[in-house]
């Protein structure tokens, strides 16, 4: 397998480098990316101490490093040219066609991504955090008026990172409920939640992977046992198609792919977008 070294280059936090960055590296299967963030470059010496970094790297290495830009101030991308690397700078790549487009000029400012722009879409984020915390597990059923989305499945199948990313990202109101050994043995959805039975949402996972999972948690006892994972999971799923409940299996689907396919498929809107 081949290997490149990647920078992610940001005058802020170097998420949206790495997010776009990322998203064109794993098309490659081929290769195998030595990822390097190098954030916060927004002074001169910054920019030069991380020209000197990218540039030792490839002199070391002699191969030229692939670069994912997504610095703002015209003056900093314009000193951020490396002598050996393949810099995809998306402001200079994509900036001048949306401006052509809008008959405008932007208004560079670093940190508008991920800034405190909005002071009621950070108040949004941290209401919905608060309240896929508070309503983990089935802590707080009473509570399930409030929820846009009350995610239903067995332990460790996903459902607090689910819970969490969604109101982190979207600023939805999401709880989750996890199926007890009763329930599932009975076969009937719990009592508490027939009336929200329109807000509920399934996740499933394949056995092998729920084994390794708990495994890692409680390595003794019936809970990682094959058996047991084996009988959860197929009551939960016979259940969850009892009551037609809309259900995804997480297995192999990152916690963004599972987010927006769920939203894709129950139609809840996003309190926050972008």
């Amino acid at each position: 397998m081949q290997c490149r070294t990647v920078f992610f280059v940001s005058d802020q936090t170097g998420v949206t480098a790495e997010t776009l960055g990322h998203s064109l590296i794993t098309q490659f299967e081929n290769y195998e990316f030595d990822q390097i963030t190098l954030p916060f470059l927004d002074t001169v010496d910054k920019i030069d101490e991380a020209l000197a970094a990218i540039n030792d790297k490839a002199e070391e290495q002699g191969t030229a490093p692939i670069i994912f830009c997504t610095l703002v101030q015209d003056d900093l991308r314009q000193r951020f040219k490396p002598k050996r690397g393949m810099l995809i700078d998306f402001f200079d790549v994509h900036l001048p066609v949306l401006e052509s487009e809008l008959r405008s000029k932007s208004s560079p400012k670093a940190g508008q991504a991920h800034g405190l722009v909005d002071e009621n879409r950070y108040d949004l984020r941290i209401d919905a955090t608060n309240f896929a915390l508070n309503n983990d597990d089935g802590a707080r059923t009473s509570n399930y008026h409030r929820a846009d989305l009350i995610l239903l499945g067995v332990s460790r199948s996903g459902k607090t990172p689910t819970c969490l990313y969604l109101a982190l990202t979207y600023g939805i109101y999401a709880a989750n409920y996890p199926l007890s050994d009763d329930e599932l043995e009975t076969g009937k959805l719990p009592e508490v939640l027939k009336p929200y039975q329109g807000k509920l949402y399934g996740l499933t996972i394949k056995p092998q992977r729920l084994q390794r999972i708990r495994h890692e948690r409680r390595p003794t006892g019936r809970y990682a046992s094959m058996q047991q994972v084996s009988f959860e999971i197929r009551a939960a799923e016979a259940l969850l198609d009892r009551y037609r409940i809309k259900h995804i299996d997480t297995t192999s689907s990152s916690i963004e792919e599972l987010a927006a396919t769920i939203l894709a498929n129950t139609g809840v809107e996003r309190r926050i977008r972008g």
